[in-house]
């Protein structure tokens, strides 16, 4: 369709949908756009178009897609306000971080402060931190990039680095997120930038999670704090933060609340980016080294063959794999194979832990990541058997090459790249007795 809206308007577009300016000037969050720009918004995003000379547009509209015009701009003055305070720091570099509850307009902002920063010629780094919407790297990792020309979504960037934690929300790995955003930090100080902008995901409101932000914070040990609220969510955690430099920012009145399978949707695209142009590569196992490898304990295979023994005669057969972690004993059978449920309560009694029976293919789909020798970043894969008779891990990954480490997340993808439940430890056993 083609559109024509008149000076001081905001053109509201909500993908998927993609938008080419045909004449006039417009700005989405502070990037410039003139006759010729085409900008493309993921399903599930909202990008505002605010007119600064009178403008036409194509437009393009996929499923559920919307367009609306409002007037004035839709951006808060409080937003310009901030970006001053941003500018009045005397450190170099200054590093600011963004803080918010979710679809409050996090990333909104830090693309509009970015672009700010790009249009006064500054070096700047952005550190994504929201392991469950990941624009830069990604979902379950925290990342970072360097941007060297404006962007209307910071999902176009291209990562430098990144850090798999492994799931998709800080409360399940606290420390993980926060060790990773810190060794990241301090990756991209290594290159001198003039401003590094720090994207945070939106869990804030509870105790706990206002007791993460803030040693978040006080790792991190930002410049600034910019606190992004709807009304007074983040009181907590603002008097939390008492010694620090906080900017209370206005949250968009046309911020677009997002469900959670929308949200769902929005990272099934980010494997999806992630996993492109993706085979089946087989890496043996004792060439690499295995992380969080709470699923299965490859590394943890039973050494002490007379305890090994012990174990095989209680279960009544000798398994595909045995494997004792710290806090439970893991042991992996065949499709078909059944067990003794009263022999797994033998082991559980002898060894004092609790006994995990998976089946051979149920570790397929676990999201993973590969790293190379010097623990950089190689890109993501899917687990896709583990073969337990030539010792090696077959993943679909686009990375085949210098591959020296694979950790192992909690998440699990289909075949369509759609989350799955993970592996249930409850799920019920065969009653027949193996031989």
């Amino acid at each position: 369709m083609n559109r024509t809206v008149e000076n001081g308007k905001t053109l509201l577009v909500d993908g998927p949908a993609s938008v080419t300016v045909v004449s006039g000037k417009a700005e989405v969050f502070g990037s410039v756009l003139r006759s010729a720009s085409k900008v493309v918004i993921r399903e599930g995003k909202r990008l505002p178009f605010m007119i600064r000379e009178k403008a036409s547009f194509q437009i393009s509209l996929g499923e559920n897609a919307n367009v609306e015009e409002v007037d004035g701009n839709t951006i808060p003055p409080s937003w310009n306000n901030a970006y001053e305070e941003l500018m009045k720091v005397d450190a170099r570099p200054v590093v600011a971080i963004v803080l918010g509850t979710v679809d409050s307009g996090k990333t909104s902002f830090c693309t509009y402060l970015i672009n700010n920063l790009l249009r006064e010629k500054r070096k700047v780094a952005v550190l994504d931190g929201d392991l469950g919407q990941s624009d830069i790297g990604p979902p379950c990792t925290v990342a970072y990039a360097f941007v060297t020309k404006p962007v209307t979504d910071l999902f176009n960037l291209e990562l430098k680095n990144a850090f798999f934690v492994g799931v998709t929300s800080p409360s399940a790995a606290l420390k993980k997120v926060i060790e990773g955003l810190a060794t990241l930090k301090r990756e991209i100080l290594e290159d001198n930038p003039d401003f590094v902008v720090i994207n945070t995901d939106g869990w804030v409101e509870e105790e706990e999670a206002v007791s993460y932000k803030v040693r978040l914070v006080e790792e991190l040990n930002p410049d600034i704090v910019f606190c992004i609220q709807q009304k007074n969510e983040l009181t907590p955690l603002l008097d939390a933060l008492e010694k620090f430099r906080k900017v209370i920012v206005d949250s968009p009145m046309t911020i677009r609340q997002r469900s959670r399978e929308k949200r769902k949707s929005l990272r099934e695209l980010g494997y999806m980016k992630h996993l492109k142009n993706a085979k089946v590569q087989s890496f043996p196992i004792n060439w690499l080294k295995l992380e969080d490898d709470w699923l299965l304990g490859l590394d943890r295979a039973l050494g002490n063959a007379r305890y090994a023994r012990k174990l095989y005669e209680l279960l009544g057969m000798k398994p595909l794999h045995f494997a004792e972690l710290p806090e439970k004993i893991c042991i992996v059978v065949g499709r078909g194979r059944g067990i003794n449920k009263d022999n797994i309560k033998k082991i559980e009694e002898f060894a004092k832990k609790k006994a995990i029976v998976i089946r051979k293919g149920e570790e397929s789909g676990l999201l993973t990541a590969l790293y190379d020798q010097k623990r950089k970043f190689l890109g993501i894969g899917i687990l896709h058997e583990v073969d337990f008779v030539r010792k090696t891990l077959k993943i679909y990954t686009p990375v085949s090459e210098n591959v020296s480490a694979v950790a192992f997340g909690k998440v699990k993808l289909d075949k369509n790249m759609k989350e799955i439940p993970v592996f249930a430890e409850e799920e019920p056993l065969e009653p027949t007795t193996v031989n």
